[in-house]
């Protein structure tokens, strides 16, 4: 209900026409999983440096649909956040301006639902120029995977410190680790994460 009302209040605001679709039902089955990687972590002046997306359909990767996408920030890129995606100014130099980014990758998810993990930072990251452009934060239905495992493995194990990192939850799924931390890998891995979950008996998402 209240995901309903939200949506009805965002859909008012919306300030071109043509995304109307964002607010069509979601495809049966479908998911789009994604990842952002930033020049920082603070969602008000930290900038997006690249996207990579993927689609997951009737429990199966769409190799053949991707989304990859690196962008030209305009804030300087963080020491600590180098480390992590490895991404250098000097590797930006023939990215694309994030409007025309943003456009791009409102078209690739259209309404289908979303999957991520840290979703909410990345979603935050997303919104932050869309709002701006069309009027509107992303109405699309997601899910976390990490509160998907959490979900899973309380139920086996009650009352247990469950340990929500990222490399934590590949080992115990068993899932391998694919080369570097990209936002295009993450999206592959974490997409992963999401079908060996969903697959599991007692998983149910809503």
């Amino acid at each position: 209900m209240f995901k309903s009302i939200s949506n009805y209040f965002n859909k008012k605001n919306l300030k071109d026409e043509r995304y109307s679709f964002l607010f069509d039902k979601p495809h049966k089955d479908e998911y789009v999983c994604f990842d952002c990687e930033t020049t920082g972590l603070d969602t008000k002046i930290d900038d997006i440096i690249s996207i990579g997306a993927v689609i997951i359909k009737n429990n199966t990767i769409i190799s053949s649909k991707k989304f990859v996408k690196f962008v030209k920030p305009k804030t300087k890129l963080q020491a600590d956040a180098i480390k992590i995606h490895h991404i250098r100014e000097c590797d930006l130099e023939e990215a694309e301006d994030i409007n025309e980014v943003i456009d791009e990758f409102v078209n690739f998810i259209g309404n289908r639902t979303l999957v991520g993990y840290f979703l909410e930072f990345d979603m935050a990251m997303i919104n932050k120029y869309l709002k701006p452009k069309i009027g509107i934060h992303l109405p699309n239905k997601k899910h976390e995977v990490s509160a998907i495992y959490y979900d899973y493995k309380i139920e086996r194990i009650p009352q247990a410190n469950i340990d929500l990192r990222f490399d934590t939850i590949m080992n115990d799924l068993q899932i391998p680790v694919m080369g570097k931390h990209d936002a295009y890998n993450d999206a592959i891995m974490t997409a992963l994460i999401f079908i060996k979950l969903t697959n599991f008996p007692k998983v149910k998402i809503n």
